[in-house]
């Protein structure tokens, strides 16, 4: 990226105090799958209401296939970081691949007319879309995402 500040895409969370949990896998959507069903879980257990189970679900999954398919190109040998926590109201979680990161801002808009049958972008989006912080590290290969919960005590 052209500039020394993170492509942000909502204002970003102060991750920097513990408790984290870290998770290591390789580049497989099979492991991701299972951390991802690891999480709802544990949202389920936190009672978080289904839309926002639904939503972390959805913005995990394609972090995850953007970090294993572009970031890590399948290479199996090549790990995904990610660090999580669950504070009271909120999660946080970021994920990191080991590829050469990218750009954010040079992904062409999806919605755009000339990009409607273009694959490219429809994950950042959906992870913007769902979750209430996204940014990237400056080299884009490390994207923190938090979502807000904003059901009533996390009732149903």
């Amino acid at each position: 990226m052209s500039s020394s500040e993170p492509a942000t895409m909502n204002v970003p969370s102060n991750l920097g105090s513990p408790p984290f949990t870290d998770v290591i896998i390789p580049s497989d959507t099979g492991e991701a799958r299972r951390f991802q069903d690891e999480i709802e879980r544990h949202l389920v257990a936190r009672r978080a209401t289904d839309q926002e189970v639904f939503s972390v679900r959805l913005a995990l999954e394609e972090a995850l296939v953007n970090a294993i398919k572009h970031g890590n190109q399948l290479d199996r040998n090549k790990k995904v970081s990610i660090s999580y926590r669950f504070l009271a109201d909120r999660l946080e979680v970021r994920i990191t691949d080991e590829g050469p990161g990218f750009d954010p801002s040079d992904v062409p808009d999806p919605t755009a007319v000339e990009n409607l049958e273009r694959p490219c972008g429809r994950g950042l989006m959906l992870m913007r879309h769902y979750m209430t912080e996204v940014t990237y590290n400056e080299t884009g290969n490390s994207v923190t995402m938090a979502k807000v919960f904003r059901g009533s005590n996390g009732k149903k």
